[in-house]
């Protein structure tokens, strides 16, 4: 019995696993209840008197060593789990989209997408435009109602001013 253990503590010793999976198959083939190290504590009432305070050390130290095997190799999966899960940044912003567009965004776009197949082109400008780029430039005459302060928002610090209109 007692070359059995010693012939178990080195197989124990030489095993090394890849993967979890056999690392369990390890652990089951030892520990599991009906494993190689309880078939020894079963067979341990075969044991000569004399031997068994010897033999019962020997199965506690392959139990012991089996332990620590499998702890250290679990150990060490996972940090080499992590480590190749940690390949890229966690600090990146998220791919998905977080939310959608507002629905008077939609709204708009679409209707600048219909004016722009017809013709029409978006320009861009002041919110704030003169009397000149106002009204003038776009041949109003000084008597137009459009002129008049009810149709128009007219800045009070400057009567020259005036939030864009008629563009």
């Amino acid at each position: 019995m007692k070359n059995k253990i010693y012939n178990l503590l080195k197989e124990v010793e030489a095993f090394s696993a890849e993967n979890i999976e056999q690392l369990e198959v390890f652990r089951i083939k030892f520990l599991s209840k009906k494993g190689l190290v309880p078939a020894l504590f079963a067979d341990f009432k075969t044991v000569a008197p004399e031997d068994r305070r010897e033999t019962g050390q020997l199965i506690n130290t392959l139990k012991q060593a089996v332990q620590n095997k499998i702890i250290s190799l679990k150990d060490k999966l996972d940090e080499q789990s992590v480590s190749q899960s940690s390949s890229f940044d966690l600090s990146l912003p998220a791919s998905s989209p977080l939310g959608t567009r507002h629905p008077l965004s939609i709204v708009r776009n679409e209707i600048i997408d219909i004016f722009s197949r017809i013709g029409f082109s978006v320009s861009e400008g002041p919110e704030i435009e003169d009397d000149f780029h106002n009204f003038t430039a776009l041949n109003f005459p000084e008597e137009h109602p459009a002129r008049d302060m009810q149709d128009t928002f007219f800045i009070e610090k400057d009567p020259d001013l005036a939030l864009r209109t008629h563009t």
